[in-house]
């Protein structure tokens, strides 16, 4: 959220589109009353005109169906996270072939690898990660075999029936 309107500034024409719902599923809770969805849109909202904000996009949870529609047709899947277990949505995104930009924090380490399976960066630098989804966002052919490998690291490493069971 923080480098939202740094992205919006220089993505003219992009589209943000965020997932999930607003209830607390790991960590603290936010103070009563609050949502950290509503915080972290209090802290930007008066850096982003009225204009750009019409471009960002909550959709809440949406079925399987939809999230997988969602990474089929993204650009560029955005996954930034403090150290906790590797989220089922980022392995979805990446059996779909979607290029991934990451926070270089544990446990993301297990499955992306910088510029072979996707793209990491600082999980606090706000200006790094617009400055590398700004240059993935104008590289179909990066974005591509990125996208291409993060599905066959997937299916080679997470495969429920020929990888995960077997052993």
């Amino acid at each position: 959220m923080r480098a939202l309107p740094k992205l919006l500034k220089t993505r003219p024409n992009a589209q943000v589109v965020l997932l999930g719902s607003d209830e607390v599923s790991y960590g603290s809770k936010p103070p009563k009353g609050k949502t950290w969805k509503q915080l972290c849109i209090d802290e930007v909202r008066s850096e982003i005109s009225d204009e750009d904000w019409e471009r960002v996009h909550f959709l809440g949870r949406v079925p399987y169906d939809a999230f997988l529609s969602m990474m089929q047709v993204s650009r560029l899947h955005i996954y930034m996270t403090y150290p906790f277990v590797l989220s089922w949505s980022l392995l979805e995104a990446m059996s779909a072939e979607a290029a991934i930009l990451a926070s270089d924090t544990a446990p993301v380490l297990e499955a992306i690898r910088h510029d072979e399976t996707g793209w990491l960066t600082d999980f606090f630098y706000t200006d790094a990660l617009v400055e590398k989804a700004n240059v993935l966002l104008c590289d179909k052919e990066k974005r591509e075999r990125l996208g291409k490998a993060t599905r066959k690291f997937v299916l080679e490493t997470y495969n429920l029936k020929t990888h995960c069971l077997p052993k």
